[in-house]
């Protein structure tokens, strides 16, 4: 049940929205569109769904072209970021109204639309009107709408992201396993890459309307082929810096240099760009082969358990992100330690010359180190 899009292009006026985008779908598991505001993610679902037709390029789906097909055709299901529910309509008559388009008999309505209730904490509000639910409520019931409808395709637009923290870590749990079972597509839109690392499945990285990448979200993750999927798949933002490998080592700057081991060995000396993520780069320095490194903070956001600090180096501004509370000072210089087993090197074109070795990088522990 693939869906694929053949150099699909979206213009409106002068404005190019999508750029010849080609993508095929996984069959199973979540399909992610990873990228910011603008990246082009609703656009894109808005042309698998038949909303918004390509100013070129095709659909394909199950083996047919349905570019042209009207979305009252497809059997597809779709979640906005804003809730939309019918006010005339209680909660249970919501969730249940493509079950009534669709003719199913009253007894099996009633039992799907109580299981997604239950898996939406929604049991106890099936009499209420939208009016009368919070907009968190309002959200789980647009939600539960889309999941009971046995559709082949299920687009799912930044869905959680007005949603309470709990509700949010529990969903993202659940809805994998929700569609485990299917015979559907999945296709799910975020902009935060920890929420990306957590369903798992497979991504593509978008950037101002073009598809950068698309594979296992692992692989995409830890080996991005360039510069631009590394930056769009890291949040806090990656770190970047110019470098040289000479004679066999790294050469950060005029005073702070390694030698370069394991894959870094094999690559060709001459200039790269080091690209290294906020959670490998610490105001610690326990552990070995820690390369240190002078900043001036610029910016110290501290939580109960995390540390985010924005610092000055060299021409750039580097992001440390660590767990526990480092207090430093506004203005003051401080000493950060990167882990160089965990940088990852691209070419003067930004291709991906050298990264860790699979075995070698985990995955962060939390969403807010999800990059």
């Amino acid at each position: 049940m693939t869906l694929e899009l053949r150099n699909i292009t979206k213009r409106v006026g002068a404005e190019t929205y999508i750029h010849g985008a080609d993508l095929t779908l996984a069959e199973r598991g979540f399909n992610v569109l990873l990228g910011t505001t603008l990246a082009g993610k609703t656009t894109l679902m808005q042309i698998m769904a038949g909303l918004e037709k390509p100013t070129s390029g095709e659909v394909w789906f199950k083996g047919r072209n349905i570019t042209r097909v009207p979305v009252q055709k497809r059997n597809v299901a779709m979640v906005h970021q804003t809730f939309i529910n019918y006010p005339n309509l209680s909660v249970f008559e919501n969730i249940a109204s493509p079950l009534r388009v669709a003719r199913l008999a009253r007894p099996e309505i009633a039992e799907r639309v109580g299981r997604v209730g239950d898996l939406l904490q929604l049991g106890p509000l099936m009499k209420r009107r939208p009016g009368e639910l919070s907009g968190g409520q309002q959200q789980r019931t647009a939600l539960a709408r889309a999941l009971v409808k046995d559709a082949d395709l299920v687009l799912l637009d930044e869905p959680l992201a007005n949603l309470d923290f709990k509700l949010r870590e529990e969903l993202r749990d659940e809805l994998p396993k929700l569609f485990a079972d299917r015979n559907c597509t999945v296709v799910y839109a975020t902009s935060e890459p920890g929420e990306a690392l957590l369903l798992g499945g497979h991504t593509a990285t978008l950037f101002e309307g073009r598809v950068t990448a698309f594979g296992e979200t692992p692989t995409i993750y830890r080996r991005p082929h360039d510069l631009l999927t590394a930056e769009v798949f890291s949040d806090p933002p990656i770190n970047l810096a110019q470098v040289e490998k000479r004679g066999g080592d790294i050469h950060f700057a005029d005073d702070v240099s390694w030698p370069g081991t394991g894959v870094v060995r094999d690559i060709a000396d001459g200039p790269y760009t080091l690209a290294i993520r906020p959670h490998h780069v610490s105001p610690n320095g326990d552990g070995p082969a820690r390369v240190a490194l002078e900043g001036r903070v610029l910016v110290a956001e501290l939580s109960d358990s995390e540390s985010v600090i924005h610092f000055a180096q060299g021409e750039r501004t580097w992001i440390s992100q660590s767990h526990g509370v480092h207090r430093l000072a506004i203005g003051n210089k401080a000493r950060f330690f990167l882990d160089p087993s965990r940088c990852m090197f691209f070419d003067g074109r930004g291709k991906l010359a050298a990264a860790p070795e699979p075995d070698r990088e985990r995955r962060p522990q939390s969403v807010g180190a999800g990059s």
